[in-house]
């Protein structure tokens, strides 16, 4: 397991058989030296990478040292925010670059189906598949026991709905804010937590206040395990302007919530099967937003429905659909 650059606050576990190697390069254009070196030295026999950007530096230097190593590349985000039309753009060099050496990946997968679908109108002779990401129900059911201490989840009051991921724009609490403060206007009792930490938390403040939410909505920062939150509500509520396919979702899925999710891209309609596993509202409208959760807390989905939505995860499918793109099966 290699990582460019290891932030103190990342809890990498430890699992027998697997080698931690920090590079110590936080930025992507730095790692190519350093990978040169490891390709070089190491030989590994298959490597797997995340994100566009370092999948372009690994396959430079997977030419650049004529390295046999079997190599898959993951794209997590919708390409339409990385890839520009505009020549001479951030965007524009990495389209160039992917392509000039997208020849040398034995794989190269998105996280959802939708996004193939992206890549190949901007790459049309890509060789994108979907596979999924992993959820590991067994782990989950360990995560999920673990002791929550926070008096809103003991206290017998009203129902609460939690939503999860950075205090950020693009994750659209501002429209779940308005959305809830509807929720609270029309008659439903009920309390809102958004786990997480981020840029944007002054500004959703200030959208609290205003709305005189304070004794109903909470900002408890990061919490080291988000699935004993999941285990102990009834919703989770996804607002995202923009998701590759969202972990969070499936996360929360698997801990049995009733998820409502606006259709963004990408991820959350592929995910509920058009709203067959859970509540699908339209972006930027708090008022459906709104409605899909007094809905969800009046009509739960059955958890029982949810395990034909969570089967594409299980590790095992997952594994093998890795495996069999790199012709290892």
């Amino acid at each position: 397991l290699v990582f460019g650059y290891c932030p103190p606050e990342l809890n990498v576990p430890t699992v027998p058989g697997a080698e931690l190697r920090v590079l110590a390069q936080p930025k992507a254009r730095g790692l190519f030296p350093s990978l040169c070196a490891y390709l070089r030295t190491t030989r590994p026999d298959v490597v797997f990478v995340a994100e566009d950007h370092l999948t372009i530096v690994l396959l430079l230097a997977a030419i650049a040292t004529g390295s046999r190593a079997r190599i898959s590349g993951s794209s997590r985000v919708t390409p339409f925010d990385t890839y520009s039309g505009r020549p001479f753009t951030k965007g524009w060099i990495l389209k160039q670059a992917l392509r000039s050496v997208a020849w040398r990946a034995d794989a190269l997968t998105c996280v959802s189906h939708d996004m193939v679908h992206q890549y190949r109108s901007l790459f049309p002779r890509s060789k994108h598949r979907c596979v999924y990401n992993i959820v590991d129900r067994t782990a989950s059911l360990v995560r999920m026991a673990e002791p929550v201490d926070d008096p809103w989840l003991r206290d017998g009051g009203p129902p609460v709905l939690v939503a999860a991921g950075s205090l950020a724009h693009y994750k659209g609490f501002d429209v779940l804010i308005e959305a809830f403060a509807l929720v609270r206007a029309g008659g439903t009792n009920t309390r809102l937590v958004i786990l997480g930490e981020g840029d944007d938390r002054g500004r959703l403040e200030e959208q609290i206040a205003r709305h005189r939410l304070g004794d109903t909505v909470r900002l408890p920062g990061r919490v080291p395990n988000p699935l004993a939150w999941f285990a102990r509500v009834p919703v989770f509520v996804l607002s995202s302007r923009l998701e590759g396919m969202p972990n969070v979702l499936v996360e929360a899925m698997a801990c049995g919530c009733t998820v409502v999710a606006v259709d963004c891209p990408t991820g959350p309609r592929e995910l509920l099967d058009d709203g067959r596993f859970g509540y699908l509202v339209p972006m930027e409208d708090p008022a459906a937003l709104a409605n899909g959760i007094v809905r969800a807390l009046a009509s739960p989905i059955d958890p029982a429905t949810l395990d034909d939505a969570l089967s594409p995860f299980a590790a095992e499918r997952v594994i093998a659909d890795h495996f069999e793109m790199l012709g290892l099966r």
